[in-house]
């Protein structure tokens, strides 16, 4: 196809069958993405942000997987230049902590910091901690490199008595790339180090059951979750934090989360934060005793 809408911006990615003409698509300053399973041609058309996206040509009602796969890979597309502009989405919650302000006197602040499962329970605060200080920092999607980040902004800039983390299942799956054990354990032990060099006590909350990723099937998490709530267990009885079990509560027979506490697998229903809410409040509860 002809260049008749002016140059390609410096770093664009293409989507299509074929790189546009004139680019050579192995070049590293133009990247070129196939996808599989297209039955017509796509055209690239550069968009906002340096990203090129697909667009069918010619598309009848029948080419639906085509237009599903196009629109599927704007979306990935779409949520890596997110990933580029703000990686650890330390924009999510700027604006709320400056509005936020410092603790009242005697006020015991508790910050959750987590993922999607923290980040929905949020709407849940109200009923399940009535006239609790407590403040949801989590972020959907989230790893624990992306927590350690924010770590400073979202939690110790905020003043709280009681950091309670919830991370590991994301990065089970990959959702920042390949992580190991030791590397979620790493980032863990660097976020409590964190908090404690800043009087903050901790809540090491375990990772929730999981048989199966619903975005990531096959990649059996729910061993690599036991043992990393085994370790987190163990370094927190050695370390002052206080070990936080929601995984015993939760788990079926297959070490799965429970068909009548979620909604897809992974994330709890409320029902499955009715059960999660007693157990937070202990832990915090003892955090706050000073153990």
């Amino acid at each position: 196809m002809g260049d008749a809408r002016g140059p390609v911006p410096r770093g664009a990615l293409f989507v299509g069958c074929d790189p546009p003409t004139g680019v050579d698509g192995s070049s590293p300053m133009v990247p070129f993405l196939t996808i599989r399973g297209l039955r017509r041609r796509l055209a690239c058309g550069v968009v906002g942000g340096g990203l090129a996206l697909c667009a069918p040509v010619s598309l009848r009602a029948q080419d639906t997987t085509t237009a599903c796969a196009c629109r599927d890979a704007a979306a990935r597309l779409a949520r890596q230049e997110r990933l580029l502009s703000d990686w650890a989405s330390l924009g999510r919650y700027r604006e709320a902590n400056a509005r936020l302000g410092p603790p009242a006197p005697g006020e015991a602040r508790v910050v959750f910091l987590g993922n999607s499962i923290f980040d929905s329970w949020a709407k849940y605060f109200p009923s399940h901690f009535p006239g609790k200080p407590y403040i949801d920092r989590g972020i959907s999607g989230q790893t624990t490199p992306q927590m350690l980040v924010r770590f400073r902004q979202d939690v110790i800039a905020l003043r709280p008595k009681v950091v309670v983390i919830l991370a590991g299942t994301n990065d089970i799956a990959g959702n920042t790339g390949p992580s190991t054990l030791e590397m979620i354990e790493d980032n863990l032990m660097s976020m409590v180090e964190l908090a404690q060099a800043n009087a903050i006590r901790v809540v090491l909350a375990s990772v929730l059951p999981a048989a199966d990723y619903p975005w990531r099937r096959g990649l059996d998490p729910a061993p690599k979750i036991v043992a990393l709530n085994a370790w987190m267990k163990d370094y927190a009885a050695r370390h002052g934090v206080v070990y936080l079990d929601y995984h015993s509560a939760m788990a079926d027979e297959r070490q799965g989360l429970r068909a009548d506490l979620t909604t897809d697998g992974v994330h709890p229903n409320e029902a499955g934060y009715r059960v999660m809410a007693p157990l937070t409040e202990r832990a915090i509860a003892e955090a706050l005793r000073g153990r």
